[in-house]
């Protein structure tokens, strides 16, 4: 425990320090300089998200196989996998009604201003919509092969072959009891790995920070703050919400997973990217008392399924672009796009900066000027920020949950 928290307060110190460093390049520095420096010290962040890239792949797979064989019959896995999704369709929704409502009632649109737009990053991310249709989303779903999944790193198609893989291996019984244990063998090999890699973390997230506020500057903060204030009232809204669920069932067990998940929830926040604690969650909700097979296959499902903060940022960021343009959506508009939000959503796993091209492709749906993504990317990253913590806390949340209803949740004196 005390070099998880050790861990986590190099972690602060290297996001101070990066700060530091960024703000005096970007003050002193010309432009190309600054455009040299992001780039190079942005490999620090490349290299850590990498590593940890590295090991998700073969981790979902064997922790799943292995889940999904040690849960016994294909009755346990319905009812295991009906009991998320339960959960993972209740809080997709309340997180994109919590956004529909408050950007409603904020009005965060009308603050942002034509002139700071980034018009280079939009343009990036609608080439990329544009083949953002039914056929992709299906390709993101399903695979064609287990191989060029794992190459990929495609989340979702990984989790649909080890489903399977794993029906089928717990369906042949006893033949496979070699194979599961080695798959299990190996998910604690890879574990181990993990706890080297997190070592890389707090070079990664000083790397994340220098380059961005190289780049940006504090000015940011100026130009956008209005809107960042209102997402952050929406996420702490969101928050609020998910915790006082997670008392109502967990009780007394809330504070706990809360401490536990702090260094996991640190990282995310700092590297934006929820994935990069993928392994490291694994191992806390573990040692929490969620039982290993639990774990395994609820986790990775909840990576594609349960995004709760990117959901709420969608509705958010789609209804402030038509804001800002003045396009007025009425209520049967506003429930269908949230709808439409839903339904995409779950096949963006393994896309790049995956809610944009979400809320980019939405746009164009519903008549809204597709490149007004371009008026909330120079936030963008301070938004994703909060976005993954909120993603790590739903994600924990939901597997706890589903491990006390289940009746497998250890208490603290035995976990």
């Amino acid at each position: 425990m005390k070099k998880s928290n050790n861990l986590t307060l190099y972690i602060v110190v290297a996001m101070i320090a990066g700060t530091i460093l960024g703000y005096f390049i970007h003050e002193h520095f010309d432009h190309a300089s600054i455009e040299v420096f992001s780039k190079n010290i942005k490999l620090l962040t490349t290299v850590f998200l990498r590593l940890i890239q590295m090991v998700i792949a073969p981790l979902i797979f064997t922790t799943l196989v292995v889940g999904i064989s040690k849960l016994g019959d294909l009755k346990t896995v319905g009812r295991v996998g009906g009991k998320a999704m339960l959960w993972f369709v209740t809080a997709s929704f309340v997180s994109l009604l919590i956004g529909m409502v408050l950007v409603n009632i904020l009005k965060p649109g009308e603050g942002i201003g034509l002139s700071n737009a980034d018009v280079t990053g939009a343009s990036d991310l609608i080439s990329k919509t544009q083949a953002f249709s039914l056929p992709t989303f299906i390709d993101h779903v399903f695979p064609k092969s287990m191989f060029e999944a794992l190459a990929n790193n495609e989340i979702l198609q990984i989790v649909i072959f080890s489903v399977f893989f794993g029906v089928a291996a717990a369906a042949m019984g006893k033949k496979t009891e070699g194979l599961i244990l080695a798959f299990d063998n190996g998910a604690h090999i890879i574990l181990k790995m993990v706890g080297y890699v997190m070592n890389f973390a707090p070079i990664g997230v000083f790397g994340a920070i220098a380059s961005v506020i190289a780049t940006k500057g504090l000015s940011i903060f100026l130009f956008y703050g209005k809107y960042l204030f209102y997402f952050l009232i929406g996420i702490g809204v969101l928050w609020i919400v998910l915790i006082m669920v997670g008392f109502i069932i967990l009780k007394k067990r809330m504070p706990s997973l809360l401490k536990i998940i702090t260094n996991p929830l640190v990282i995310a926040f700092s590297t934006t990217s929820s994935e990069a604690v993928f392994p490291k969650l694994t191992e806390e909700l573990v040692r929490f008392g969620c039982k290993d097979k639990i774990v395994s296959f609820i986790l990775p499902l909840g990576y594609s399924f349960n995004l709760d903060g990117s959901m709420m940022y969608m509705t958010f960021a789609s209804m402030a672009i038509a804001q800002a343009y003045g396009i007025h959506l009425d209520l049967g508009t506003q429930l269908t796009m949230l709808l439409v939000l839903m339904l995409t959503s779950k096949g963006m796993a393994g896309l790049p900066r995956a809610s944009l091209v979400v809320v980019t492709a939405t746009c164009a749906m519903f008549h809204i000027p597709p490149e007004g993504i371009a008026l909330i990317l120079p936030i963008d990253h301070f938004c994703d920020m909060f976005r993954s913590a909120t993603n790590v806390l739903g994600n924990s949340l939901a597997t706890t949950v589903v491990s006390k209803w289940e009746g497998s949740l250890e208490t603290p004196a035995q976990a």
